[in-house]
């Protein structure tokens, strides 16, 4: 009997010390290598930074719930290679299509799959698109039609 009351406590005790709401708190976190998104981006400075910068403008419309845009944030955005050419030719922006102004960017870019990824000129016109998930070749290859449709329309 004081067996089984000893077991109990201990398994009480490991309960209660798994249930800490304590968050970890990591020091000196490195910067993420891959693509470097602009944190609370809105579409109108995104574009603006981009003129400033003389790029163009990378958007990942997504949601919290997809996994495909899971997927790429761990497979394809942590990409070293990748995420220096993009970061070098564009501002990157991730937005949430159902949070904030996500809604209406996602109406107005006829957003009806995710991830949907778009390649921007500095007005906001689309030079290439996917709906749906892209890895690394195909992403490549769309970045790279989007800089040769805005160098063409100049």
């Amino acid at each position: 009997m004081k067996i089984q009351g000893l077991l109990m406590l201990c398994l009480v005790c490991l309960c209660i010390s798994c249930a800490s709401k304590k968050k970890v708190v990591r020091p000196n976190t490195p910067e993420p290598i891959g693509f470097k998104f602009v944190k609370n981006a809105n579409l109108t400075s995104s574009l603006e930074q981009a003129k400033k910068e003389g790029k163009l403008v990378f958007v990942d419309v997504m949601t919290d719930w997809c996994l495909p845009c899971k997927l790429m944030d761990e497979d394809v955005f942590s990409d070293k290679a990748l995420g220096d050419f993009f970061n070098d030719k564009f501002v990157n922006v991730k937005i949430d299509a159902e949070k904030n102004n996500g809604p209406e960017l996602a109406m107005l870019f006829q957003v009806y799959a995710y991830p949907t990824l778009l390649f921007l000129d500095t007005n906001g016109r689309v030079l290439a698109r996917k709906d749906g998930a892209a890895y690394h070749t195909e992403l490549k290859d769309l970045a790279d039609s989007a800089i040769l449709a805005s160098t063409e329309s100049f």
